[in-house]
């Protein structure tokens, strides 16, 4: 077995199982934990900042990925006009430096306020080390090489098809550049890590409200005292 083969054929089926079995533990032995600790209450001014430029460039780079995992075929078509590439190319860099911009914050302030040092767990900074690989390097092979939407739609996407059809194709990414290898790997480390850090939030969404009956709530108003033994 090569090392391209056990990178990349082997290594993802060993963080999606480990990952699984890892989130069903968690759930079933420690239930409360299984969201994400707010430090609000600690400070909340840079958590604010960093937070919104987070979660909103992560959402818009999480949806175009998942935009070109299911319809890579209307990716590359769009890409054959070289304007509509350009504003494909130009939206994913700015939602990945809005991202860094918010992680970056996030980072600043977990090390900056003493309180919340304090709070801070070492998975904490190893989630934080592997999410900031990930923007990196991500901006990394947008400055350096350029399109990688198309590459992305040509030869990433069918590899990611090819791992959940029990298939894997290693070919399509072995020769790829030493910073994609990077960022696919480092996105199955992330993966990994799930059950472990409070990236395990993303999985209590609570749907069971869709179907929990309405909740009646009163107001009491208080009466006012108007003196003592009253």
């Amino acid at each position: 077995m090569t090392s391209d083969q056990l990178l990349f054929g082997v290594f993802p089926y060993l963080c999606i199982i480990i990952a699984i079995g890892g989130s069903i533990w968690r759930f079933t032995s420690d239930r409360f934990s299984y969201s994400s600790l707010s430090s609000q209450f600690l400070e909340s001014k840079q958590l604010f900042w960093g937070s919104v430029a987070w979660h909103y460039g992560i959402l818009g780079i999480l949806t175009v990925h998942l935009v070109g995992l299911l319809i890579p075929d209307s990716i590359l078509w769009w890409n054959t006009v070289p304007m509509r590439m350009y504003v494909m190319e130009v939206t994913g860099f700015t939602l990945a430096l809005f991202t860094l911009v918010g992680l970056l914050f996030l980072i600043y302030r977990r090390f900056r306020h003493a309180r919340i040092r304090a709070v801070t767990s070492r998975m904490d900074l190893v989630l934080l080390g592997v999410l900031l690989i990930q923007v990196v390097t991500g901006l990394g092979i947008a400055i350096f090489y350029r399109w990688g939407s198309s590459w992305y739609a040509a030869y990433a996407v069918p590899y990611l098809w090819s791992i959940f059809t029990l298939k894997p194709n290693v070919s399509l990414v072995s020769n790829l550049p030493w910073l994609v290898n990077i960022h696919i790997l480092n996105a199955f480390v992330m993966i990994l890590i799930i059950p472990f850090t409070r990236l395990v939030h993303f999985l209590s969404v609570p749907v069971e409200f869709a179907w929990r009956p309405n909740q009646l709530v009163r107001w009491y108003k208080r009466e006012k005292v108007v003196g003592p033994g009253v």
